[in-house]
C-alpha cells in the first residue's frame, strides 16, 4: 500500500449542497441501437451489502473509531480487487474550529495506462440530521445509507469487477473524505461557509499531473424511485459525457432512472474536481424537481437510512457506469 501524508492545516470544510433547483426539458434525442457490451454484469445484491457493510461500522464521522475501521475496510477492498491503493491523510480544520482527522482512499487499476476514468463518491457522513423535522434530531450524526453509502457501494462493486476482468483503459476510484461536514443550518448565523478549501485531492492528487478523460461522480445513487436530471454543472462543463452517460443508460433500458432533462446545480466534488484539475467530470445524483431542497426528504436527516436502499437502483447506476467504462 502506498500511503501519501499531506499535512493540511486550517481549511474549511463545506457541504454539498443546492445551488438552484430549475427544471429545463432537453428533445429527446434519436436512441441508437446498443452496441454489443463488453462489460461485466453488475452484482446488486453485491453493491447492496457493501453499503449495509458501512453503515454496520456506524457513524462515519471523521475522527470516530467507526470511521477509522471503515476506511481501512475500503482500503482493504480495493487493494484486495487488485488495485494499486493510496491514503491521502490531512488534519483538516471544520466550520467550528474542529480538527479532523481526514482520510482520502484511492485505488488504481491499469496504473500504467495513460488513458483513465475517474470514478468517486464520499464515504464520510453527516455528524448532524440538520433537516430533520424533528429540532431534537438537528444535533445526531445519521447513517448515511444513501448520502455517500450507496455511491462508495456500487464503486466497490464496479471495483470487484473490474478486478476480474480488466477494461482496456485505466480506471482511478476515489472515496473521498470530509465532504459532509458543512456548517450546519442551525449554525449559520455564526459561522460561514467558504468552498475553495474541500474536497483537497483536486490540490493535490495521488500522481503529480494525474489526468483522466472525464470522472463521474457518484452521490445518492441507491434510494427508491431515485431519478437522475442532467445536473448543470456537469452539462457545463462535461456534456459530452453527460450525454454518453445518459444514452447508454436509456440503451440498457434505465431510461425511467435517468431522465433526458436538465436539473439544478449542485456543490458537490466533481466542481471541485473541475476546477482544480481541469478534468471534465458530471454528478450522477438523485434529484427531486419537486422539493424546494433539491433533494429527497431523508436527506440529512435520520431517516437516511438502509430502508430507503432500493437494489434496482444501484443496479441501473452501476449497470450504466460500467456500460460506459468498459466501451471507450
Amino acid at each position: 500500500m502506498t500511503k501519501l501524508i499531506l499535512l493540511l492545516f486550517s481549511m474549511t470544510l463545506f457541504a454539498c449542497g443546492q445551488k438552484g433547483t430549475s427544471e429545463t426539458t432537453v428533445p429527446v434525442t434519436e436512441v441508437k441501437k446498443a452496441p454489443a457490451t463488453t462489460a461485466p454484469l453488475f452484482d446488486a445484491d453485491s453493491a447492496y451489502a457493501y453499503v449495509e457493510k458501512q453503515v454496520s461500522f456506524g457513524y462515519r464521522v471523521p475522527n470516530t473509531p467507526a470511521h477509522k475501521a471503515c476506511g481501512d475496510y475500503l482500503a482493504s477492498e480495493l487493494k484486495r480487487f487488485g488495485a494499486q491503493v493510496y491514503e491521502q491523510e490531512a488534519t483538516l480544520t471544520a466550520y467550528d474550529g474542529t480538527p479532523l482527522e481526514s482520510r482520502n482512499i484511492i485505488g488504481s487499476f491499469n496504473p500504467d495506462k495513460d488513458k483513465r476514468i475517474l470514478l468517486f463518491a464520499h464515504w464520510d457522513t453527516r455528524p448532524y440530521s440538520d433537516h430533520d423535522p424533528d429540532p431534537a434530531n438537528h444535533k445526531k450524526p445519521l447513517d448515511g445509507a444513501d448520502d455517500g453509502a450507496s455511491g462508495v457501494g456500487a464503486l466497490l462493486e464496479i471495483a470487484r469487477q473490474i478486478g476480474m476482468k480488466a477494461p482496456e483503459t485505466g480506471v482511478d476510484i476515489i472515496f473521498f473524505d470530509a465532504e459532509d461536514y458543512g456548517t450546519p443550518e442551525f449554525a449559520k448565523d455564526r459561522y460561514n461557509d467558504t468552498s475553495d478549501t474541500w474536497c483537497l485531492w483536486g490540490k493535490n492528487p495521488h500522481k503529480p499531473g494525474y489526468k483522466a478523460e472525464f470522472g463521474i461522480l457518484l452521490d445518492m445513487v441507491g434510494a427508491k424511485d431515485a431519478v437522475f436530471y442532467k445536473e448543470y454543472i456537469s452539462m457545463k462543463y462535461a456534456a459530452r459525457y453527460v450525454d454518453e452517460v445518459w444514452e447508454a443508460a436509456r440503451n440498457l433500458g434505465y431510461g425511467k432512472y435517468f431522465i433526458n432533462a436538465n436539473g439544478g446545480g449542485v456543490t458537490g466534488d466533481h466542481e471541485a474536481v473541475i476546477e482544480e484539475t481541469g478534468i471534465p467530470c458530471l454528478d450522477i445524483i438523485n434529484y427531486d424537481p419537486n422539493s424546494d431542497k433539491g433533494f429527497r426528504d431523508h436527506w440529512h436527516t435520520q431517516n437516511d437510512n438502509m430502508s430507503n436502499i432500493d437494489k434496482n437502483v444501484l443496479k441501473a447506476v452501476g449497470q450504466t457506469v460500467l456500460e460506459v467504462v468498459y466501451n471507450r
